[in-house]
């Protein structure tokens, strides 16, 4: 692709065709990545200025076409009415480092699991527990997380489903 466009510059959907043109040159231009994503040019160009948001089955096309899995993820998290309230998004760092965040979320399992037991024994979480839920809901999530960015990784990467 030659020169970044400067009105588009910030935009997650350009910069993945961005991107993506250097490992498929019909990308270079709006023209070919209609052809390739079936979007029409001016409704692309629109996504790409920021002036309309994507329909979800537009943010799968070009995540497709891109070989940019994240876009979903992002869509969800940042444009999605629904996924703005559920759906975190992750960054996909290096296979070495993701690794790490998985082992890293995974240290506490045996602890999480045990304060589990302890909280559900009665099926009632009391006043006094409450935290320590919390605590339980957060390094889970934070597992969720991780797990999830290796597996955008792992689409990206060696493309599996």
């Amino acid at each position: 692709m030659g020169k970044k466009a400067t009105k588009a510059a910030d935009n997650m959907y350009y910069l993945a065709r961005y991107e993506a043109a250097k490992e498929n040159e019909e990308l270079n231009s709006r023209e070919g990545a209609a052809e390739i994503t079936g979007i029409d040019r001016t409704r692309l160009a629109r996504i790409e200025l920021d002036t309309i948001t994507p329909y979800p089955e537009e943010v799968l096309s070009m995540s497709r076409a891109y070989n940019t899995p994240e876009l979903c993820n992002s869509y969800c998290a940042r444009e999605c009415p629904i996924g703005k309230t559920s759906v975190k998004e992750v960054t996909i760092d290096d296979f070495d480092r993701l690794a790490l965040k998985v082992l890293g979320s995974l240290k506490d399992i045996d602890s999480l699991r045990k304060s589990l037991i302890a909280i559900s024994e009665d099926g009632v979480i009391s006043v006094n527990e409450k935290d320590t839920f919390q605590e339980i809901l957060d390094s889970l999530e934070k597992i969720s997380t991780n797990a999830k960015a290796l597996r955008l990784w792992a689409m990206k990467n060696i493309r599996i489903q």
